[in-house]
């Protein structure tokens, strides 16, 4: 099951180019439908899957249409959208994940699979018919929103030379370094919270509701900061988010309810923006332009799962080394402070 739960990341990380490049080749409309399909497509692999194998190829294919959507919707956010608007949008498509997951959690075992037989299959068809009448809607709705010329579609683009051309802009760099380390803190405590808030004393219960705090203010926090995030001010709030990331990662080695809350309402503020005022600040830097906001979001997304990856790895045989998380929150404060420093650089950089 390990091998399972981390397929999907590993195909991202070399899918998540390839896949921006083809955002710049194509319209939004087909592009995100594309992934969309892939995703129901997964879901329902799900729901089919006879063996280990099945079951691996199927969540295999999230990885293949994810970073489309991932990408491609930041994208759609820089083409349609200006000044404080586009904040605002990108922090309410930034919500998705967090009520998706909440709903999701919520409903599977207390009302769905009840419903549904008990059987998990069912649960996986439901989500993937769900998956494909929101890819409906959007087909429907995009459908009425026109692209410039010189948007995705127009023209194609010498992929390699696209992307290294990209590479040679500084500022590019730091953003592809500091989303590697936002993803890696952001997923190592997301996966390993439930786990930390039990240790510390509290009952499966209790640990359940308590980790569901950071995403219920992150969806608050989503639709405020990024509005908030303007050129002139955006990489002070970048580095007062890394900095309440890494007083949350203290906080949480406190066992007492009140830094303990306090923790997890500044880990859900810092969460919730990171990654939305970061890709921000890439597509808006000069050199990228539309033409090339695809493939520049394909690249953040190929890193950043890099620390998807590492982040959940690495908390975890830190904890096998040493018997807790001590250890492990004191590797994400020093993540959160390096990421506050890069913050500055990118600052001069940009």
């Amino acid at each position: 099951m390990g091998s399972i739960m981390g397929a999907w990341q590993l195909v991202y990380i070399f899918s998540a180019v390839p896949c921006g490049v083809l955002l710049d080749r194509l319209q939004p409309r087909t592009s995100l439908t594309i992934g969309a399909f892939l995703i129901a497509a997964s879901a329902a692999g799900r729901g089919f899957a006879w063996d280990y194998w099945s079951l691996l190829i199927a969540v295999m294919l999230f990885g293949l249409g994810g970073p489309i959507i991932s990408a491609g919707a930041p994208q759609v956010v820089a083409h349609w959208f200006t000044g404080r608007d586009r904040g605002l949008a990108m922090g309410i498509y930034m919500t998705g994940p967090a009520i998706g997951g909440v709903v999701s959690l919520a409903l599977t075992h207390s009302v769905l699979l009840p419903n549904l037989g008990n059987d998990w299959r069912n649960v996986f068809y439901l989500w993937s018919a769900s998956t494909l009448a929101t890819t409906m809607i959007w087909w429907v709705c995009a459908r009425s929103r026109e692209m410039h010329a010189s948007g995705p579609g127009s023209t194609p683009t010498a992929t390699s030379s696209h992307m290294l051309d990209l590479l040679k802009i500084p500022a590019v760099r730091v953003v592809l370094f500091m989303s590697v380390g936002v993803f890696l803190f952001n997923h190592g405590l997301n996966n390993w919270l439930p786990e930390l808030l039990r240790i510390s004393g509290m009952s499966l219960v209790q640990a359940g509701y308590w980790a569901a705090i950071p995403t219920l203010v992150g969806i608050f926090g989503s639709l405020l900061i990024p509005r908030l995030a303007t050129p002139e001010r955006r990489f002070f709030i970048l580095f007062g988010l890394c900095a309440a990331a890494a007083l949350a990662s203290l906080l949480l080695q406190i066992d007492q309810d009140l830094p303990r809350l306090t923790g997890l309402l500044l880990q859900g503020i810092a969460r919730s923006s990171m990654m939305t005022v970061l890709i921000l600040t890439l597509l808006e830097l000069p050199g990228i332009g539309q033409a090339r906001a695809g493939t520049a979001s394909g690249l953040f997304f190929s890193a950043a799962e890099v620390g998807g990856v590492l982040g959940p790895l690495g908390l975890g045989v830190l904890f096998d080394l040493t018997g807790g998380f001590s250890l492990g929150l004191g590797f994400l404060t020093a993540t959160a402070i390096a990421l506050a420093l890069a913050s500055l650089k990118l600052a001069r950089s940009a």
